[in-house]
């Protein structure tokens, strides 16, 4: 067992019922990609801002419009081996709660059921007048059959189901409403935008309850993530991380562990299933008369 292993097996027997925070990097094995690269740095153009998708029909005939390219990849995603690592840590009641800042759905794909989706989910849409609700998957046929000139390009894929490609896109014919004509947006909470206040306080107090909070493949770099780890230290609750490169919360962490997630957990599920090992009895001593 490596080192790195071996303390977050010290980690999870000396606090067992965790708070268990996830981001981006626990999907990357899925085939999505992460928004950061090991500095912390984005790697491609911030996503869309909440205020400009409402306020701008130029920028959601960009964001459908990328979609119709970067969806498939969400859609089409499986769950990978970290995902069903933490599923099964929830069935053996090591995990009080999972919050997940991703909007991908791939932690209760794997069985997880004790699961707070802080941003939302990327495969559900609502109308911002009526609240209208549909699937992501019905509005991209929609947007597919109204825009098949578009069908044709390539691009790589973005973590909410956008996609790194640059056209004109001013002919572009958004989806609305099929109810009031309203203007449709993903249930994500798009940057500039706030989380929902009940999934806040369902989180904090899950983190109240809970021995210590562990996080696993996010940068931190993004508020609504990093309150966790504030709360955490207000609380003298203890704190690891793993994921590869820096975060935001370093210095309050008491362990971090820059190793692949995957292989990481899979090897905490194997220690843990192994029994400690036993002390040897000692041998007689027989004494010469």
């Amino acid at each position: 067992m490596s080192q790195s292993v071996n303390a977050l097996l010290e980690f999870v027997q000396r606090y067992p019922r965790l708070l268990v925070l996830t981001g981006a990097g626990i999907s990357t094995d899925s085939g999505i990609p992460d928004y950061r690269d090991r500095n912390g740095e984005w790697k491609r153009k911030q996503p869309v801002q909440h205020g400009d998708f409402m306020n701008s029909h130029s920028t959601r005939q960009r964001y459908w419009g990328r979609s119709l390219i970067g969806w498939p990849v969400i859609q089409l995603a499986q769950p990978n081996n970290a995902h069903r690592a933490l599923a099964e840590l929830e069935k053996r009641g090591h995990v009080e709660l999972l919050v997940t800042q991703n909007v991908d759905g791939l932690h209760q794909r794997a069985g997880s059921s004790a699961v707070i989706d802080l941003h939302g989910r990327a495969g559900d849409v609502i109308c911002m007048s009526c609240d209208f609700h549909c699937s992501r998957d019905a509005v991209h046929q929609r947007s597919a059959l109204m825009n098949p000139e578009f069908m044709q390009y390539t691009a790589t894929s973005a973590p909410d189901g956008d996609a790194d490609l640059e056209v004109d896109f001013s002919g572009f014919e958004v989806p609305h409403c099929p109810e009031c004509g309203g203007i449709l947006k993903p249930d994500v909470v798009f940057f500039g935008d706030n989380v929902p206040k009940a999934r806040v306080h369902e989180s904090l107090d899950a983190l109240t309850r809970a021995d210590a909070l562990l996080v696993i493949g996010s940068s931190l770099m993004v508020y609504s993530g990093f309150r966790f780890c504030r709360r955490a230290k207000e609380q003298a609750k203890p704190m690891a991380a793993l994921t590869l490169g820096k975060t935001r919360a370093d210095e309050l962490l008491d362990l971090k562990l820059d190793e692949p997630i995957a292989p990481t957990l899979e090897q905490l599920l194997a220690s843990l299933n192994r029994p400690p090992p036993q002390k040897e009895a000692p041998s007689e001593v027989i004494l010469a008369k």
